[in-house]
């Protein structure tokens, strides 16, 4: 008994999926926007390296210091503080 019922629910994942992936491919042959709760970007985001830790993370002006002409970004200000206390 249990492995009929082991046996439905796999079957039962297994058709989900395959319909997941068939509403996939519909979707980007159609070219059809994405929902508006989706999580897809709408823009690219230029991201930066982060010199102490090697992250790369998107520009944010509080973990961001001036070193000359540029400006170097951080994941964290643990990571600018480390940078400044290996620099000074």
């Amino acid at each position: 008994m249990l492995g009929v019922v082991l046996d439905f629910l796999f079957a039962l994942f297994i058709a989900r999926a395959v319909w997941k992936l068939v509403e996939g491919f519909m979707e980007g042959y159609s070219g059809k926007a994405a929902p508006s709760g989706s999580n897809r970007p709408t823009a690219s985001v230029h991201m930066s390296r982060d010199p102490v830790c090697g992250t790369f993370v998107i520009p944010n002006p509080s973990f961001a210091i001036k070193d000359g002409s540029r400006q170097i970004f951080f994941c964290s200000s643990a990571c600018r503080d480390k940078y400044r206390a290996k620099s000074a």
